[in-house]
């Protein structure tokens, strides 16, 4: 099997990543795919909808198993993410704009959420290093 640079590149950056690195590329391929979900509703292209929304719930899956149980916060987040994946089946089934929409304004906000996490916890290495 021939991997594409693109796909050795990806492999390397995930494994030179930190862990909010990590979860930040996670949201950007979530909201990627959530937006080409959209694109695929928006010209009834029913293939391009189905295709882009199931990864994005494979993410939401991915983000959902890679939570520590141990943090109490991690049930809130689990739940969330939990809702967003059913928003995004919701949309793919109903061939809904909607769901989709809504299930993009939770990702867009905790992108945004993890990258501030990142930079402060950034910030703090270098304070203590």
């Amino acid at each position: 099997m021939v991997t594409s640079p693109y796909e050795k590149y990806r492999q390397s950056s995930v494994n030179t990543s930190t862990p909010s690195q990590l979860l930040i590329m996670l949201f950007d391929g979530a909201i990627r795919f959530t937006r080409a979900g959209v694109e695929g509703l928006n010209e009834s292209n029913i293939i391009k909808t189905n295709q882009n929304l199931v990864k994005a719930q494979a993410i939401l899956s991915e983000l959902m198993t890679s939570l520590n149980p141990g943090y109490e916060i991690s049930k809130s987040l689990y739940s969330l993410y939990e809702y967003i994946k059913h928003l995004l089946i919701q949309a793919n089934i109903k061939k809904e704009i909607a769901p989709a929409e809504e299930a993009l304004g939770y990702l867009t906000e905790l992108r945004t959420t993890w990258m501030e996490a990142s930079k402060q916890s950034m910030m703090q290495e270098q304070h203590h290093g």
